[in-house]
């Protein structure tokens, strides 16, 4: 089993910034694929971005150049950055944890992009 625990959602307005964490923690071993998707209302999940333990990165091109996913030094945490957020980034963001077996899914975190 694997726990994904999410924070740093929240209120922004257009062109702000936010940072979501995503710790994993449980039965983890190498190598695996972590990272973030987001439903927004009404729409299907879609990725977001993903890293692997080797630092290898994917990400959705309406995303590309505004946002970061990188990797703590033990591998167990991922990060997000998001820059110049715009409305069409409002969704709830869940990560992602992909090894060996099915996928684990955090409980997701909301990410609102309004004045």
């Amino acid at each position: 089993q694997v726990q994904l625990v999410e924070s740093g959602g929240g209120l922004v307005q257009p062109g702000g910034s936010l940072r979501l964490s995503c710790a994993a923690s449980g039965s983890i071993f190498s190598p695996n694929v972590m990272g973030w998707y987001r439903q927004a209302p009404g729409k299907q999940r879609e990725l977001v971005a993903i890293i692997t333990t080797g630092g290898t990165t994917n990400y959705a091109n309406s995303v590309k150049g505004r946002f970061t996913i990188s990797r703590d030094n033990a591998g167990n945490t991922v990060l997000l950055q998001m820059n110049s957020l715009q409305p069409e980034d409002t969704a709830v963001y869940y990560c992602k944890f992909q090894g060996r077996s099915s996928p684990y899914w955090g409980q997701g975190t909301q990410v609102t992009v309004s004045s």
